[in-house]
């Protein structure tokens, strides 16, 4: 239905839209529509919302800065004619592009105002997005993840903002309208302007952000906060006036707090700028316990959260099936370690402890598999399939392939990618001009490792020869 107007908000707001070739036109269409309907109610201007699209595909892509659409109909015009650039799935890389845009006055980004990244995925990557997902979140972004596959749920969780049941959602792409609401009602949190409020909330700090209404020169924010039940409690700091946000941390788990902004200027007068803001449950250490990185000898452990009253982590792991178990220490400031040594193909029972201060101990444990070795493509065949045109196949490479990528480099005319799901061993090659050789590479794409691939150099003979006859490269 209609949605009533929404403005008394300022923000930055960036899709982070899967456009490769994982992807069906089916299931991006319905993205489009999801996003149509999402941005319908917020008013764009320069002084209002503002909104761009940031492609995910072999190299990341700008639909369009965040200046160019300052209407709703502008806007929801410009998403329906998005179209899908196919390719790889390198989010990572679409990550870190989208850290210099949401910055950038180029892309028409806007210093001091709330960041707001939304990132809708089938729940699979081709990189790592752990570095360049958490520079964003330390830079004061805000990131809500929408997952329409069976994406893994400890990574995305890491991934999004804090706490996961805000930010993540996990739905079918049929069924996007029925978090449309919520997803939007979260946002709005965010960027609600003229408003001092909350976010990245955890059981013993939280991020306080307000419009910008004074500067370096003309005066400073007085800050009170203290808990509803006792507010004798009453804690103060003050901060220069270029500032518009200050992470208030050493607070109690599950308390309320009543927190006043008063802005102390020599110029204008300014009324107090107040909300209330609830602290989550006390975190306990490890909560998730994430495996990346694998490949046939080690794998990358991480876990989360980090606390100030953990000294220290133990990690044990050894092989299922199996009684062997190895250590591994760690310091209690740090939140990943790498487990080597190990054998290839081979599955490991991992369990992290974490031992605090007072001498308690939790632990968790996950499942962690080990790559085969040689994990590469075998046997490039070629197949003559008419004038100009060559079947290209091969056999399966072992272990667990998202995909493969085919690479055609023509003496002449331009190169090409073919990316194809991992059930597929064949492509056609066209427009293979005759008299010239040709290279051919086909790689497997993994989750966590690099694949190998295999290249083959391929002659098209002469068209004064035998009519598309094609000469096959001996090995």
């Amino acid at each position: 239905g209609t949605q009533l107007p929404i403005s008394n908000s300022e923000g930055d707001l960036l899709f982070l839209l899967d456009s490769s070739g994982s992807v069906s036109y089916y299931e991006f269409s319905k993205v489009k529509e999801f996003m149509w309907d999402l941005v319908q109610p917020f008013t764009f201007g320069p002084k209002d919302v503002q909104a761009s699209i940031i492609h995910i595909s072999t190299m990341p892509t700008m639909e369009f800065p965040f200046d160019r659409y300052l209407s709703s109909g502008t806007l929801q015009q410009a998403i329906r004619d998005t179209q899908q650039l196919m390719g790889d799935t390198n989010t990572g890389k679409a990550l870190s592009y989208a850290k210099e845009k949401f910055f950038s006055d180029e892309a028409g980004a806007r210093p001091d105002v709330p960041k707001v990244l939304v990132w809708v995925t089938d729940g699979f990557s081709t990189d790592d997005i752990s570095e360049p997902m958490q520079l964003l979140k330390d830079m004061g972004v805000t990131v809500f993840i929408v997952s329409t596959g069976r994406g893994n749920y400890l990574e995305l969780s890491a991934a999004a903002s804090q706490p996961p049941e805000k930010h993540l959602h996990f739905v079918d792409v049929d069924d996007l309208p029925i978090i449309t609401k919520e997803l939007r009602d979260a946002i709005l949190d965010v960027i609600q302007a003229n408003r001092l409020h909350a976010v990245d909330i955890t059981s013993s700090s939280f991020h306080l952000m307000w419009p910008k209404l004074l500067s370096q020169e003309t005066g400073y924010y007085t800050l009170e906060y203290a808990p509803t039940d006792d507010l004798a409690r009453k804690r103060t700091k003050q901060v220069s006036g270029a500032h518009t946000s200050l992470v208030l941390s050493n607070l109690a788990p599950e308390t309320t707090y009543e927190v006043a902004l008063i802005p102390e200027s020599n110029v204008h007068y300014f009324p107090p700028l107040t909300t209330r803001v609830t602290t989550l449950a006390e975190e306990i250490s490890p909560a998730q316990v994430l495996i990346s990185e694998s490949g046939p000898h080690s794998f990358h452990v991480s876990w989360a959260p980090t606390l100030d009253s953990v000294i220290g982590y133990q990690i044990l792991y050894g092989p299922l099936p199996g009684n062997s178990v190895k250590l591994l220490e760690v310091d209690g400031k740090h939140n990943s370690t790498v487990v080597d040594n190990l054998a290839p193909n081979a599955t490991y029972l991992v369990t992290v402890t974490a031992i605090y201060k007072s001498g308690k101990e939790k632990s968790l444990s996950a499942k962690a598999c080990t790559q085969e070795e040689g994990s590469k493509v075998r046997h490039l065949r070629f197949e003559d399939m008419g004038p100009n045109t060559l079947k290209a196949s091969w056999d399966s490479a072992d272990g667990k392939v998202l995909g493969y990528r085919v690479r055609c480099r023509r003496q002449t005319g331009p190169s090409s990618i073919i990316s194809v799901s991992p059930q597929i061993h064949s492509v056609l090659l066209t427009d293979l001009a005759s008299g010239t050789t040709n290279k051919v590479c086909v790689k497997p794409v993994y989750k966590n490792q690099p694949g190998k691939g295999l290249c083959r150099m391929v002659h098209m003979q002469p068209a004064t020869e035998a009519q598309g006859y094609k000469h096959r490269q001996r090995p």
